[in-house]
């Protein structure tokens, strides 16, 4: 009797979409400098603040209802690992590490709502 292998399901990252929608503040948490601002239409932005581009591809190492952990490869500009851990749906905390323009990067992130994006 030969086995079958049924297709993997894809991680749905559901923690991610339950945050609120609208402009978050990234800010380096033990400072009080804001990183930078984003509007936020889906969360998964967070995952590579390091390497704002498309056509990396992701890796999910973890997928609980208050964090998720992912890798991440963009070819020819680095890696990362991101952990994003949900503390409202309005607060997050997010720890990311990886290379970036060929040098290392380490940071702990504090993400939080600020209000609705502005803008067209």
């Amino acid at each position: 009797m030969a086995a079958v292998a049924a297709p993997a399901q894809a991680p749905s990252l559901a923690m991610l979409d339950r945050l609120e929608k609208g402009r978050w503040q990234l800010t380096e948490r033990g400072t009080q400098n804001a990183l930078h601002s984003l509007c936020l239409g889906d969360a998964r932005r967070m995952i590579q603040i390091r390497h704002p581009r498309s056509g990396c591809s992701r890796f999910v190492i973890e997928d609980k209802p208050n964090s998720v952990t992912v890798h991440y490869t963009c070819p020819g500009a680095g890696h990362g690992r991101t952990t994003i851990r949900s503390e409202t749906n309005r607060l997050v905390q997010i720890d990311t590490q990886g290379i970036a323009e060929g040098k290392p990067f380490s940071q702990a992130i504090e993400a939080r709502r600020v209000g609705a994006c502005t803008g067209g």
